[in-house]
C-alpha cells in the first residue's frame, strides 16, 4: 500500500505561500505558509497534519486492539497535542500528547489503560515519530 501527497511552494520563507494536495483529494491545494506554521494564519501546516494523523492512527489502533481483546468501543475521542520547538537551533517535534477518552462497555480501567498503552506503542504513526509520546487515557463511566 502506498499513499501520496504533494506540496508546492512559491516565494521565500516568510512571504511565500504553498499548497498541499493529498491522493484522496481531502486536501486539494490547501494553503500553508509561514503564518499558518508559526503564527495564526488561515490554512494548515505540517505539524497540525502530523497531529491529526497521529490522533487518527492511534484511535484506530486502539479500536482494533479492543476488538482483539473482545471489547466493542462505543465512542473513542483522541486529541493529539504536538509540541514544536527549537532544539539546538533546529525546529523539532519534541512531544506529542495523546489525550484519549472512551466509552467501552464491559471493560475495567486497568484493561483500558493496558490496551491503550499497547495501541500507543503499536500505532504505525507512533513508530515513525522520533518524539516523546505521552498518553493520558480516561475511561468514561456509563
Amino acid at each position: 500500500m502506498k499513499r501520496t501527497a504533494s506540496a508546492v511552494w512559491n516565494g521565500d520563507l516568510k512571504q511565500g505561500k504553498g499548497a498541499l494536495t493529498t491522493q484522496s483529494g481531502v486536501l486539494r491545494e490547501t494553503q500553508y505558509s509561514f503564518t499558518t506554521r508559526f503564527e495564526d494564519g488561515i490554512g494548515t501546516n505540517p505539524e497540525e497534519l502530523i497531529a491529526a494523523a497521529h490522533a487518527g492512527c492511534f484511535t484506530m489502533a486502539f479500536s482494533a486492539a479492543l476488538g482483539k481483546a473482545g471489547f466493542t468501543p462505543g465512542r473513542l475521542f483522541t486529541q493529539a497535542s504536538l509540541t514544536f520547538e527549537q532544539v539546538n537551533q533546529n525546529w523539532t517535534i519534541t512531544t506529542i500528547q495523546l489525550d484519549l477518552s472512551g466509552h467501552v462497555p464491559g471493560i475495567d480501567d486497568q484493561k483500558f489503560q493496558q490496551i491503550a498503552a499497547e495501541a500507543k506503542t503499536n500505532c504505525p504513526v507512533s513508530r515513525v515519530l522520533n518524539a516523546n509520546i505521552i498518553l493520558n487515557a480516561k475511561l468514561e463511566k456509563s
